[in-house]
């Protein structure tokens, strides 16, 4: 339920409010708008007396949460939220566009600093890069761990452009959140229940990929295991989904982007990299995303994709990445929109 305060209630009648809650056993989330306050409660409500807490001093109303997805959900607030990559840095969601891009994995120190650059001139506001990679056989290149880590907070000393990586497990959150200003759960690890409670239990933001199966209530779902851990700090991250076609490596489907902020007010991205699969695909993908409602785009840029480590046939360079930040601001200035 959600319990709506007076705008003239005071801090002291929240703090109430909030004990009185807790007291019957439910978890509360503050939300703050722009005239009210609201506390999102969740739990087992059947010890819940709505009755003294709507009678409490300083309370409105009591409302209902209708959506399985809680917190996440546009009926707990109405407004869009923004959420700065670091402290003091740039927001996704705001009316700025968040652009996030850099090589599929970092390989050495020398081609992300040389992509770090770039990404930074050409108005990129965050670096991506894998240091533990997930791979399909086992045989592949899984990264390189800690130092890869290391390389990544290096280019954010030299640029300024936050750092946003992949954590693979529970036991990984502490040393990448020591880092990273983002941390990335993948698709794969959408539903790794675990891992989206320990990333929740940290206070750095966290983009969450939306998995290959997995429906939209699916993917706001798993949101909440992070808002319902106790970060707030969540982004949506569409990347595509398994399905029969085979002239591309997923099926981008563009329509969540829209379908999402309908009914959620956390900030959506979208990854035409992994969700297309070639290179050639990326930049109309990355417009019609912008198009279409994007709040930012997680691009793979490589100085020279033919010897990429990993995912060569989908990573653009440089002067590719250039092209689409041209292209990408009159797109964004069509719709309102910043670069």
């Amino acid at each position: 339920m959600i319990v709506v305060m007076s705008p003239a209630s005071t801090k002291q009648q929240l703090d109430h409010v909030v004990k009185m809650v807790e007291e019957m056993g439910l978890t509360t989330h503050l939300i703050y708008g722009t005239n009210r306050t609201v506390i999102a409660a969740v739990g087992d409500k059947r010890m819940v007396d709505k009755g003294a807490i709507e009678n409490a001093p300083g309370v409105e109303k009591i409302v209902p949460i209708l959506s399985p997805f809680k917190v996440a959900s546009r009926e707990v607030k109405q407004e869009n939220t923004a959420i700065a990559l670091q402290p003091g840095g740039a927001s996704i969601g705001g009316k700025a566009l968040g652009i996030v891009a850099g090589p599929c994995s970092v390989e050495d120190r020398d081609t992300l600093l040389e992509v770090a650059d770039a990404v930074k001139a050409a108005g990129g506001v965050g670096l991506r890069g894998g240091a533990f990679k997930p791979r399909t056989s086992p045989y592949s290149f899984q990264g390189l761990a800690e130092k890869g880590l290391q390389y990544l907070a290096e280019a954010r000393e030299r640029t300024g452009l936050a750092v946003v990586t992949e954590v693979l497990s529970v036991t990984h959150v502490d040393l990448v959140a020591r880092y990273a200003d983002v941390l990335q759960v993948g698709a794969r690890n959408m539903q790794n229940f675990m891992l989206l409670k320990a990333v929740g239990e940290q206070e750095k933001p966290v983009l969450l990929k939306r998995g290959m199966s997995a429906t939209l209530e699916e993917f706001l779902l798993a949101a909440e295991y992070v808002i319902n851990a106790g970060n707030p700090n969540v982004i949506l991250c569409e990347r595509g989904i398994r399905t029969f076609e085979e002239y591309c490596r997923n099926t981008l489907t563009l329509t969540i982007v829209p379908a999402i902020k309908r009914v959620s007010h956390l900030p959506v991205m979208v990854d035409p990299t992994h969700g297309t699969g070639h290179a050639y695909l990326v930049e109309p993908m990355c417009l019609a995303a912008v198009a279409a409602g994007a709040d930012g785009l997680l691009i793979e840029v490589h100085p020279d994709p033919e010897h990429a480590l990993t995912d060569a046939a989908q990573q653009i360079d440089i002067p590719q990445f250039q092209q689409v930040m041209k292209r990408l601001a009159r797109i964004a200035e069509a719709v309102d929109r910043q670069l």
